[in-house]
């Protein structure tokens, strides 16, 4: 294990891969939330309207982000998101404390209209863990962790089929991955098999 360059062995102990291993904000993130199952709604639409607003940045811009964006989109609740209209997004293009980009915004609100339309037909949660792989990735190294899947881009033309955007194969894969759909902590990491999705 500790002749992993790509992980390394914290002062408690633990193998993180070295992306998470010494900022707290990224540490924090992967010891108690990366890669465990979201199965609620309102969680799911949060990942991904995140995994939307991460698109060209990096997570870590986002993570540090996370809290204005769940007040200013009301807790990532997709009713009261899918209310919003253009005085909403004024409103937001002006909000320093999140990523002002005007076609993520548009999308984070028409993902919500997309999302509520869904439960007539199993809801989003459903559906997205409908295209769970039959096996996992098992990644030594960072060079092993893939980027996109057939289950990723699967997913994504179901997604736009029923009117999401920003939803691109390697975004669904990100999102795969966040969720615990696939488990791409590195063999060896201390998080990898917990998700209890795979065993």
């Amino acid at each position: 294990m500790a002749s992993n360059p790509d992980l390394v062995i914290g002062e408690d102990g633990l193998a993180r891969p070295v992306w998470a291993a010494k900022d707290p904000l990224l540490r924090q993130y992967y010891d108690t939330e990366w890669g465990l199952p979201v199965r609620d709604e309102a969680g799911m639409f949060e990942r991904v309207a995140l995994e939307a607003f991460q698109a060209g940045l990096s997570w870590r811009t986002v993570l540090a982000k996370r809290s204005a964006f769940r007040e200013v989109f009301e807790d990532f609740e997709p009713d009261r998101v899918a209310a919003f209209g253009e005085a909403d997004v004024a409103r937001l293009m002006q909000d320093p404390r999140i990523i002002r980009n005007r076609q993520k915004i548009a999308a984070t609100i028409n993902n919500a209209q997309a999302t509520v339309a869904l439960r007539e037909d199993g809801g989003l949660v459903e559906l997205v863990w409908s295209f769970t792989p039959e096996h996992t990735p098992e990644p030594v190294t960072f060079a092993e962790v893939p980027t996109v899947s057939n289950e990723s881009k699967a997913l994504s033309r179901e997604l736009k089929r029923r009117g999401f955007t920003f939803v691109g194969p390697t975004t669904m894969f990100a999102l795969m991955e966040a969720i615990g759909m696939v488990d791409t902590h590195l063999v060896g990491s201390h998080r990898r098999g917990t998700s209890g999705v795979w065993t």
